[in-house]
This record gives structure tokens, sequence and C-alpha cells, in this order.
């Protein structure tokens, strides 16, 4: 095996226990490096086995940008020699220092021209190892499917040439990339194939491995694989292969509880041992993580005083090499462990400096959502509701009530661009007032042990209110009222359910709310309360939309305020009536289609017009300011399970923001409402809506008005109808026409179960 080859081997180990333990990368949108020097013309060509091994050491050694360098001469070196091999070994050694860096883009680049010059060439190990590389790469940034395929290539490379050591690198990193599409038992099987093989990889995947059986809750299976993982450790030289490896293997021990604490004592001794080859090797990044790691340790055991010193050892280390990725781990960690001891001033200070640094890595959070390195829910959300929980005591005051709508906003926002994997949303602070003096902004906000609600009037102090409650109890009463909203639920049985969220959110201000000339409601929900019609709450009486205008935001910081101009609406409207191979026919669409035509001024794609191209060609021919489509379609938290159905295939929403973001290039104002009907959230997902806030913000609307679930045909139709009617009127905001629409649609004997006419929601600018 070439010299760079072995090389490759190493890094591949390193970088995917660097990957798996480290939590948060740099992923996007940092400064390019530096240029390296020029090549002097005289170079010694002997160098370039020194190039590579000192590119591997600073790998190792947590300095990627000077192993970039490194490998970035050997590539020239191997270019003046002729050398097609080596040179396509540094580029594959670069990529892999790009990715440590963060640059996933830049390597998917190189590593795609890579492969592309070698398609044509024989099956090698070099061609395999480029596929595995590339593959791993494109898992990273989200694109999962292409990221199967090419690893399935390296693999079936791989077999063809008996290569073992690249067959179980294949097997890992197919595992990896199954497990980030939540497919557990297939991911678990490709780990254990990849572990029986004697080779480099052998811990990685033994480590990948006890992680998902933990996670199955297989425990015997776990604790009988952790001694074996221990001797594998015990014979690797000291390096990041051997003190990452020890990290992961402390923390899943960490999750293993026995009643003498054997586990606990075992994963401190291996947290030492990585402290200790850490400060050998001079990588202060692995030291700073085993020392906050084993700070964790002591604050699972509640030893504060030895917990808080070794916190504080590692974040100084964090600060003093410039890892915000690590660093904000210790501030959290750091607020627990000072709130577990009582100090709520300094926990709080500790917090914030957390939330602080997660925002500076606002555009580094981007593609590590559901990824198997890091778990947003787990890693990222927890720290913006552990601060809002400290802020929001029973004495908060005005600037502790502004910070933790602020934080819950800042949450709202890394949720969606978690969501899109990449960070495309800037806010900027708005005061209700400058939006619309009319409207009170409710933020309910879910907590461990209460639901807190913080409530915004135009010119009036912040306040808020609580619900004291466990989680559970809050997430099963909001189950209660989407299973009491179903098409066969008897009257009894919903409004029991819809009058106790109402209890909870609107009845502490309901004489406080009649006090002010307010006209809308806008909720910026959280957690599960997204996936309910708040115009469907009850207060015994009538429903909520029967008192005021209802809309929802995801964040107020991302509302343009900015009215429809009704003297020049023009629609665009796209509709799926007749069946395809792929979707049933939805009737209703082709009369949903006539009337919004006897209503505004719209030109009509419908059925086999109704198609990518076409769409294409008719937003950039003309200035239409609302899109209408009526199509079957899917919200997910998934941005890759988010589409809408065109007659020749499914609409995405990276396609349907690249369709109308083109507006931008040539002058046309912005799509002002853009209308999703059919649509539905996803089954069984219960984060589905934030496709549908996913779309709101993606698309460039100012305005989004979908549906939670798919509604008969004739009451669509008929809330259609009205919508437009209303809409076109003087004076009338969007809010106020879907007002009109379910209105009208309960006072109509045959539509009047909110089934009917509450799953139409609207995301945005409700001016």
């Amino acid at each position: 095996m070439p010299n760079w080859m072995t090389k490759c081997w190493k890094t591949r180990c390193s970088e995917f226990l660097l990957c798996s333990v480290l939590g948060l990368l740099l992923v996007l949108g940092l400064p390019l490096l530096p240029a390296i020097a020029q090549l002097p013309t005289s170079i010694n060509l002997n160098l370039v086995p020194d190039l590579n091994q000192q590119g591997q050491q600073l790998l190792e050694r947590g300095n990627p940008q000077a192993a970039l360098e490194r490998w970035q001469t050997a590539e020239q070196v191997y270019r003046q020699r002729g050398d097609q091999e080596g040179t396509i070994g540094a580029q594959l050694n670069q990529a892999k220092a790009l990715q440590a860096l963060g640059f996933y883009r830049r390597a998917r680049t190189l590593l795609t021209q890579v492969a592309a010059a070698q398609r044509q060439q024989p099956d090698s190990s070099l061609k395999a190892n480029t596929l595995l590389t590339l593959g791993n790469i494109l898992r990273l940034i989200g694109e999962y499917e292409t990221s199967h395929q090419v690893l399935i290539e390296s693999l079936r490379i791989a077999q063809q040439i008996h290569s073992l050591p690249d067959i179980q690198a294949a097997n890992l990193h197919l595992g990896n990339t199954l497990l980030a599409q939540q497919q557990i038992q297939s991911a678990l099987t490709y780990f254990q194939q990849a572990a029986t093989i004697a080779a480099p990889l052998q811990v990685s995947a033994q480590l990948r491995q006890l992680r998902l059986l933990q996670q199955l809750d297989r425990r015997s299976e776990a604790t009988a694989l952790v001694p074996q993982i221990t001797t594998q450790l015990e014979t690797l030289p000291p390096g990041q292969l051997a003190i990452y490896g020890r990290i992961e293997l402390a923390e899943l021990m960490g999750q293993i509880t026995d009643s003498a604490n054997r586990q606990t004592l075992s994963a401190a001794q291996l947290l030492m041992t990585a402290v200790q080859q850490a400060q050998q090797l001079g990588d202060r990044r692995g030291q700073s993580y085993a020392i906050g790691r084993l700070g964790h340790l002591y604050e699972q055991t509640h030893q504060w005083q030895e917990a808080q010193r070794l916190t504080q050892e590692a974040l100084e280390l964090a600060r003093i090499i410039n890892v915000p990725e690590i660093l904000y781990q210790w501030q959290w960690q750091m607020g627990r462990i000072l709130r577990s001891q009582g100090d709520l001033t300094a926990a709080t200070q500790a917090y914030t400096e957390a939330v602080k640094t997660l925002q500076f890595l606002r555009n580094d959070l981007v593609a590590i959502g559901q990824d198997v390195q890091f778990s947003f829910r787990d890693r990222v959300e927890p720290v913006y509701r552990e601060l809002v929980d400290l802020l929001l005591q029973p004495s908060a005051t005005q600037a502790e009530l502004k910070q933790a709508r602020q934080v819950i906003e800042s949450l709202q926002l890394a949720e969606l661009n978690n969501f899109f994997r990449e960070a495309c949303l800037d806010a900027a602070a708005r005061s209700i007032d400058e939006v619309d003096p009319t409207a009170a902004i409710i933020y309910p906000i879910i907590l461990a042990d209460r639901l807190e609600v913080i409530l915004s009037l135009p010119g009036q102090p912040l306040r808020h209110y609580v619900t004291v409650l466990p989680q559970a109890t809050i997430e099963a009463g909001i189950e209660r009222m989407q299973n009491s909203l179903r098409q066969t639920s008897f009257a009894k049985e919903r409004l029991a359910a819809t009058q106790q969220i109402y209890q909870w959110l609107i009845q502490p201000i309901a004489a406080e709310l009649k006090q002010h000339p307010l006209t809308t409601l806008v909720f910026v929900l959280d957690g599960a309360l997204r996936s309910l019609p708040m115009a469907a709450l009850h207060d015994g009486n009538q429903y909520l939309i029967q008192q005021y205008q209802i809309a929802l935001a995801p964040s107020l910081r991302l509302l343009s305020p900015q009215r429809l101009q009704k003297e020049q609406i023009h629609a665009l409207v796209g509709g799926l009536s007749a069946g395809t191979s792929s979707a049933t026919p939805l009737p209703g669409v082709r009369q949903e289609v006539d009337e919004i035509s006897r209503q505004i001024s719209a030109q009509v794609l419908l059925d086999q017009s109704f198609t990518v191209t076409a769409l294409k060609a008719q937003v950039q021919a003309a200035p239409f300011n609302v899109v209408h489509l009526a199509s079957h379609g899917q919200f997910s938290s998934k941005a890759e399970d988010t589409y809408i159905q065109t007659w020749d295939g499914q609409l995405t929403i990276n396609d349907l923001q690249s369709l109308l973001n083109q507006r931008s290039l040539t002058d046309i104002n912005p799509i002002e409402l853009l209308v999703l009907s059919a649509c539905q959230t996803a089954e069984g997902d219960n984060r589905a809506t934030l496709g549908m806030a996913g779309v709101a913000v993606r698309s460039g609307a100012l305005s989004t008005l979908a549906t939670l679930w798919t509604v008969n045909d004739a009451s669509t139709a008929a809330f259609i109808a009205a919508f437009y009617k209303s809409l076109t009127q003087p004076n009338v905001s969007k809010a106020q026409a879907v007002q009109a629409a379910q209105l009208s649609l309960i006072q109509s004997p045959e539509f009047k179960h909110p089934f009917y006419w509450a799953p139409f929601i609207l995301v945005g600018n409700w001016l």
C-alpha cells in the first residue's frame, strides 16, 4: 500500500472519531483559508514523504489548517513529478483537513472533481477511497441518498479488489448514512460487519455499535462489548484515535449504571488517560474535551467543587485555542453546575454566555441536525430552554422578560437554520408597535415543569403567566386536542380538549386582552403546540377565531411589515386534480381553481401543464404577487421530506426557493402570499410543522397560507372562494380574510365542525 494511503486510513479513523465526539463542527460561511506560499522552483522532491507525515501529525494534534498547507504543497510536488496517484492521495488528505476545519462544501467540490477524473479508471483502492471520502462528506451536508449511492459503489469496488480495509471503511460509513436517515437496525448491521474485520477502523465500528445497542436498550450486549473496546484501545499508540476513542467510550460508559459505580470509575480512568495523551501530543483541543467530559462525570456524581474546577479548566483551554463549538458546551455545563449549587445569578450568566457562543456559531449549526455526530434536540435546544427557565422566575424583571423572549426567538431561528442545513436566516429585532399596533403577540414556552406564556401588547410592558404542570401532562393535553379534531369526533370530547388548551394559553389574559383595541392574536408557538390550530381554541361559548384574527409567526424578527397591494393582485395558480403514477386524484382542485379565477386575475397551470418547467417559465415571465398551489404535499421535520407534488414529480423546499427567488434577479417584487392547499403535516412526525414554517420562510413569500391536514374538497373550495372574496376588499388584511373564510364555514351546517375550517394556518405577515 502506498505511503499516502496508509496515512489516509489513519486520518479516516481520527476523522470519524473527531466527528463522533466533538458534537459541533464549523460548517459553512467561513472565510477562505489563506493561500500557501508559491512552491519554489528548486524544491527538493524527496521532501514529499516528510510533508505527508507532517500533515498527518498536525491533523492528529488538532491543527488541520497547517496539515492542509502541507498536503497542498505535497500535491504541487506530485504534480511536478507527474505522479497521478500521489496527486490524488494528497487531494484526499486535503479533503479530510477541510472537513476537520468545517469546510464541507469545499471538500465536496474537491472530491467531486477527483471522483469524476477516476470514473473511467480501473477499480482500485484509490478509487474506492475517493468515493468513500466523498460519500462521507455528502452525508455530513445532508445529501443522504447520494451519499448512500456513492458509498455502495465504494463497497462494490472494495469487494471486487478484495481489500478488507476498504470493505470495512465502506461498511462503517454506510452505517453512518443509514443512521442519519434513522434506519437504526440497518445501520447496526453495517457497523457489526465493519467490526468483524481486524483493520484500522475496528474500534470506530465497535464504538458506533455500542452507541446503537444502548439506544436500542440492548444493555446486556452493550455491556459485553465494553471490555472488547477497552482492550482494543489499550493496544493503540497515543494519537487522536486513542484519545477520542477513550473520550467516546467514557461518554457511553457513563450512560451504563451499576450499583457499585464501576462503569463511572472506569470512565474516569479512560478520560484521565486521554488527558495525559493529549498533553503529551500538545493537542489542547483533545485536552479540553477530555477534561470537560471528566468534569461532567463529577457533575453526574454531584461532586460539585471538582466538577466546577475541571469545567473551568476545560473552558479556559477552549477559549485559548478559540474553539467555540467546544466552548459553549463547557459554558452550558458550568451553568448547570452553578445552578445545582444554588448560585442562580452566576448560572444565568454562564447560560447567557453559552447562548451567545451558539449565536456566534449560528452559521455553523447548519449541517448537523439529525446527523449521527450531533443531535440538535439534545445539545443545542436545551441550552436555550434552560436559560429561559432561569429567566422566567416569579420575580422576573422587564429586562429578564425581554431576554427570555429574545432567547426563545433565537431558538426558533436556530431550529429553522438546522432544518434547512444552512444558515439562511438573518433577523432583526422588531417592536410589535412598528408591525401592528392592533395585534398582541403570545409566546407560549413549554418547560419541564410548567407552561410559561409571555405576552407582548402594543405600548405595554411585557408580562408573563404560568401554568404549573409536568411537560408530559401538557403534551398529553396537546395530543388530546389533536385527536379531538378528527372528522368523527363528538362535540363533548372536542370542546373539553380545546377548552383545556384555552385555559392554559388564553384564559389568564382574556380580560386584559379585551381592555385593548386588539383585532389580531399572533402566536410564536413552541414545540408540540405548533401542531394545534389556535383558531379552534374554545372558551366555553365560542371559538377563538370568532373573537380575533389569528396568525402564526416563526419569529417576530422575521416579519416584513408590508400590506398586500389589492389593486395589483395577480396570481399564478398551479393545480393537480387528475391522478398520476405517484398521486391519487384531487377532483375538488378544478373547482378550487375555477373559484380563484372568478375572484382575481390568474394564470392557471392545471394537471399536465402543472410541471416544474412550466412553473419556472411563468414565474420569470409575469409579475405575480400571489402563488397558489393546490396539490398533494407534505410538511416534515426534514427538509428533504417536505415537498409539493407536480405532474412530473415533486417540488422540494429547495426547489421552491430556487424557483421563487429568481424574481430577485429581475427586479420583480417578492411573492406577497403563497397558498398551499391540500398539503398536510407528515403523519407520526411531531415536529412536522417545522416544514410548514420552513416553506413559509424559504419561499421568500411574505405570508404563507397552508393546511395542517388534508380536508374535504368541497369545504376547501368554499374556504378558498370566501378567502379571495374577502382579500380583494379594501382595507381587509390577510388575517382578516382568513378569519372571514373560517367564519363562513363555521356558519355552514355542513362544515361547522373544526375538521373542515381549523387546519388553515396563516404563517408570517398577517397585514
